[in-house]
Order: structure tokens, then C-alpha cells, then sequence
């Protein structure tokens, strides 16, 4: 990501705002790339609700992606320009089936392209549950911070911050919370103490990506309003707790060790909020030749400059169809 500047639409043969029905409600989608031939990859943000780097107002900000693929990037339904009230009806199947209408809205209009699905840790549950319902129609998955199980509460994340020299009353107070009786107030404690007492979130070794640049895109923006811009951060799925209460039950194990495509983890080596050293024992047990991880040094669960690299090797790996020879098991 050497480059993250503004760029003429005009360079690329495709550069457009689409609106699909996703869910029944209208979605607008940016479309853009050098080429229309190019292979596709469909951007599924963090968050829940975090529409970075890859959204809607970025059009012009990647050229490094853009080259090289048609990006598809989607503000997920309760943020950025399509931010929206969320109630419990909008649960994490919910967000599954508008994934599987989005892809084939794209296969409708690229059908011959390739199709590579790019999950950042919540949109790596999109991109892996979503194998289940448009799994023929995806040649490949790359994602960043693989969620598996047990978020944020577990002995990894206990042990860091003990070590970091967390009080015996806060550990008390970390080691009470659990997914049933956790308040906002309880997540943004736990988040904050990990990424100001650990490198779980952020690798302070790792160069970090200039992200004046990306808010002084979306700023300038022509396709953002100040409203969508504010909605980057503060959206309709702040309240989302149910949302969350799923989260933190998830056991992915099953489905991730039985994907049927080539699936490319990307892992930071001190990432304890997706556990690197879980997703790693996984992939290495489940003798799957189509399941892949490979950790990142200098990088937690945000990617930074190495990490982004990372991502875009990957990506162009994926699409020339590079596949490794079967795994023996470990022992599990």
C-alpha cells in the first residue's frame, strides 16, 4: 500500500456506484477497476460496522488493488452510506444472505470473471459462512484475523493482560464478563485494555497505515456526504448487542476446516482477539489442502503496512489459482 492517493476515475475502465436489493433494501455498492475483465474481489469489512479501509467513499484511494482486481466495495447495511437502524431481526444470518445476494448481483454482471471474497475479522464470518449458500460461485477466499471462537474472553487474552500487569480487581472484573451478561460498557473496557495494554489490536513494531489519507478521502469524497462520512464510526450498529451476543458464542471450527475452496488466512502474530495461535493449530490439523494460513510478523488484529501487503500478495496469489499439496495432520 505505497500508494493510497486520489486518482482519476477516468483511468479505470469501470468506476461506478451501483444500487442492489440486499435484504430487500436498496444498497449502493462501488464497482471499480482498471479493467472489466479483471478478476473481482468483493471487500467485506470489520466491525460489525466498520467500513475501512475498502468502502463506498473510497473510489480513486487503492490504485494498487484497482490495478490489479475490479474491487467491490460494500458499506455492510447499518453504516457509511448505507447506514440504516438495525434491530434483532438483522442477525449474523441476516448479514450471511445479503453477502450471497451481493455476490450474485456481481456474477449477474461479471459472469466470467473470477471471484475472490476478502473478509477483515467480522467479514471473515461473512466469507466463511456465506461458503455454505454461494460456495460454487467462489473461486477463492483471502481474510485478515480469522474469527473462529471465543472472542476477546479467553486465557490468551487473560494471560496478556496479566502479564502486562493488569490489577487483580480488573482481571476480576475481566474474568466476570461473559456473552450472556456483558454491556457495552464491559466491550469498550475490554477493547480498550487490549489495545493499550497489549499488541493484540495493534503490533507497535509494525509501520501503521497513514490513515489521514483515508480520512481526507472520504472527506473530499464526491460520493459521501458528511452524513455517510459520520457514519463510518457512528452508525446503526452501535446499539447491535445481539449481534455481538452471537459473536462472542461462535464456534467456526466445523466450517472452516471443511471449506471446499482455497482459503487464505492471514494472521498478525500478536493477534489474541482472533486467536493466530487457535487459527493456525487449526489449519495445520485439519489436513484440508484448500485451507492456508500464514502469520504476518509485526502485525495484531488491525493490518498494518506489512499486513496490507500481505493481503494484496495474497489476493494476486489466489487469483492465478495456487494451490499447496495436501497436509499430513498434526496431532490435535
Amino acid at each position: 500500500m505505497k500508494r493510497l492517493k486520489k486518482q482519476e476515475a477516468g483511468q479505470n475502465e469501470i468506476s461506478a456506484i451501483y444500487t442492489f436489493s440486499l435484504g430487500k433494501i436498496p444498497q449502493k455498492v462501488l464497482i471499480e477497476g482498471r479493467r472489466k475483465d479483471l478478476p473481482v474481489v468483493i471487500a467485506l469489512h470489520g466491525g460489525p460496522g466498520t467500513p475501512v479501509p475498502f468502502s463506498v467513499g473510497g473510489r480513486g484511494m487503492f490504485p494498487e488493488f484497482t490495478d490489479r482486481f475490479l474491487m467491490v466495495s460494500w458499506d455492510q447495511l447499518g453504516c457509511g452510506i448505507n447506514d440504516y437502524k438495525l434491530n434483532e431481526n438483522f442477525t449474523i444470518s441476516f448479514f450471511v444472505d445479503m453477502t450471497a445476494e451481493l455476490i450474485r448481483e456481481i456474477k449477474k454482471l461479471f459472469p466470467e470473471n473470477q471471484l475472490i471474497l476478502f473478509g477483515m475479522s467480522w467479514g471473515s464470518v461473512l466469507a466463511l459462512k456465506v461458503l455454505e449458500k454461494a460456495g460454487t460461485e467462489v473461486d477463492a477466499v483471502v481474510v485478515w484475523g480469522q474469527v473462529l471462537k471465543k472472542l476477546f474472553f479467553n486465557e490468551e487474552v487473560y494471560a496478556a493482560l496479566e502479564q502486562a500487569g493488569f490489577s487483580d480487581n480488573n482481571m476480576q472484573r475481566v474474568r466476570a464478563i461473559t456473552a450472556d451478561n456483558f454491556t457495552d460498557k464491559d466491550m469498550q473496557f475490554m477493547a480498550k485494555s487490549i489495545r493499550k495494554h497489549t499488541d493484540g489490536y495493534t503490533n507497535r513494531k509494525g509501520k501503521r497505515i497513514p490513515l489521514f489519507p483515508i480520512i481526507r478521502g472520504l472527506l473530499m469524497s464526491k460520493d459521501y456526504n458528511l452524513k455517510d462520512f459520520k457514519a463510518v464510526m457512528v452508525n446503526g450498529t452501535v446499539s447491535a448487542t445481539w449481534l455481538w451476543k452471537e459473536l462472542l458464542k461462535i464456534d467456526l471450527t466445523k466450517c472452516l476446516r471443511g471449506v471446499e475452496v482455497p482459503y487464505y488466512i492471514l494472521q498478525g502474530d500478536t493477534d489474541i482477539v482472533t486467536s493466530t495461535a487457535e487459527v493456525k493449530r487449526q489449519a495445520e490439523c485439519s489436513g484440508n489442502p484448500n485451507l492456508h494460513c500464514q502469520v504476518i510478523a509485526h502485525s495484531g488484529h488491525m493490518p498494518g503496512m506489512e499486513g496490507m501487503e500481505a493481503v494484496l500478495e495474497t489476493l494476486v496469489s489466489a487469483a492465478g489459482g495456487q494451490k499447496e499439496q495436501p497436509r499430513a495432520k498434526k496431532d490435535c
